[in-house]
């Protein structure tokens, strides 16, 4: 009996796709969409500025090495410099001291680079206080509605603050009194990291903490809570409206630099699209 069996379990393995086909095919015909969530890269980025006393991370910038003409006839190429921490980027735990004997970027698992996804949408309350700060309740009220969290996923935050990324001054949103981007409260901030399944939360903003982070106990608690836990940031992302709720897959791919603590990274989300023909 086992013979037949294994033959006729044989048979439907060589004539149903496989997995990775039926995902192939899935792409092709439009039923999963992939939606770029990374912001384009230039000069013009924008950046983060700390206080002056401290060292300040590179504005992006290309050096032009040759472009079909004497220094190379048939090609085109550049040198780059970037700040780990500019633009679209991943932040590593090694990043914040609370995490100095984690792992850095190119230590990350190839396999958590490819991670479920929830997107929690706080745009109608940025749109009226840009101070606005996610609490442990707003989560809660959001699994109540869609469920728990993904086991090792994201919690991604849509604040609609990438509409702001075209200048660096309404990005970041500063006056005399510094900041004003939102972000996690800071008894959030270590909820997420500690009692959630979360591997790591992205945002639309500059960093993973709110503008006014640096006045928080502890400051900067996204940073100490995550990085400290092994966990990870995503910062500066966009699209986060073409997003689901759940069911989204995101790839993240940063630079693996060795011993880095972040990189800027192409970041993309894997949608279903059931509507679509195949």
């Amino acid at each position: 009996m086992s013979e037949p069996t294994a033959a006729a379990a044989a048979a439907s393995q060589s004539t149903s796709p496989s997995v990775l086909a039926a995902l192939v095919g899935a792409l092709r015909g439009g039923t999963i969409e992939v939606v770029d969530l990374t912001a384009p890269l230039s000069s013009t980025t924008p950046v983060l500025e700390l206080p002056p006393e401290f060292g300040q991370t590179a504005v992006f910038e290309l050096e032009e090495i040759s472009r079909y003409d004497d220094r190379g006839p048939a090609w085109y190429w550049n040198n780059f410099r970037s700040g780990e921490h500019t633009g679209t980027h991943f932040d590593a735990p090694n990043h914040w001291v609370t995490g100095r004997d984690l792992a850095d970027i190119a230590s990350v698992p190839a396999r958590q680079l490819v991670a479920p996804a929830a997107v929690l949408d706080v745009t109608d309350e940025v749109a009226k206080d840009p101070d606005f700060l996610v609490e442990i309740a707003h989560i809660e009220a959001w699994q109540d509605r869609y469920g728990p969290l993904p086991d090792a996923g994201w919690l991604l935050v849509r604040t609609g603050w990438s509409s702001r990324s075209a200048a660096q001054d309404t990005f970041l949103n500063a006056d005399e009194t510094g900041p004003h981007t939102p972000g996690l409260s800071a008894e959030c901030a270590r909820w997420v990291a500690e009692r959630t399944p979360v591997l790591g939360l992205g945002v639309e903003t500059v960093g993973t903490d709110a503008g006014r982070a640096h006045g928080f106990d502890p400051a900067f608690p996204c940073h100490s809570y995550l990085m400290g836990s092994g966990k990870y940031g995503l910062t500066q992302l966009q699209n986060l409206a073409e997003l689901p709720p759940t069911g989204a897959v995101v790839i993240a791919g940063p630079l693996p630099i060795v011993s880095g603590s972040g990189a800027p990274a192409r970041v993309l989300a894997l949608v279903e699209r059931p509507g679509q023909p195949s």
